[in-house]
């Protein structure tokens, strides 16, 4: 009798033989002139304790909101996908960049496929008129954005407001 092989854990252990292997060839590498290594804290990042990362979506301007999209796809490359768990939390006038005519709501719904988790503020929505409906294909909502960033950060997240 066989036992199935989950997906996920399939794809840990490939993400860590590719982890080891560029691993091996970076520390093979000179370091570049004044590059120093970010010392990890225990626990180490890793599957089964991911860092859990907030970054505060709270501006309408589409370049300043395309920055902490690029923050986000930064900390999967530099923790590994399947070792940090990372929640894009909007409110206030950062609203309008979750909508589906945001200016960036193709690159939302692009990393909504790589696990990067968008969440959206009900009370904003409700106070500008908007609803569920005009949120990009798979943002989550909450009633109140900022009482989830507290809730979250109590559960041990870590809040970033770029």
């Amino acid at each position: 009798m066989t036992v199935p092989f989950p997906a996920r854990r399939l794809r840990r252990l490939l993400t860590l033989a590719a982890a080891l292997i560029l691993g091996a060839a970076a520390a093979a590498l000179p370091a570049r002139a004044g590059e120093t290594t970010t010392t990890l804290s225990d626990p180490q990042p890793g599957f089964d304790t991911p860092r859990q990362i907030i970054l505060q979506l709270t501006t309408a301007d589409a370049g300043e909101a395309n920055s902490i999209l690029w923050n986000a796809i930064n900390l999967q490359k530099f923790y590994g996908m399947d070792n940090v768990e990372i929640a894009v939390i909007a409110y206030g006038q950062g609203m309008d960049m979750l909508y589906r005519d945001s200016p960036i709501a193709a690159r939302i719904a692009s990393q909504l496929k790589y696990g990067i988790e968008y969440v959206a503020c009900g009370n904003t929505m409700e106070t500008t008129g908007h609803s569920p409906d005009d949120l990009v294909a798979g943002v989550d909502w909450v009633q109140a954005g900022i009482a989830e960033i507290v809730e979250r950060d109590l559960r041990g997240w870590i809040t970033v407001a770029p």
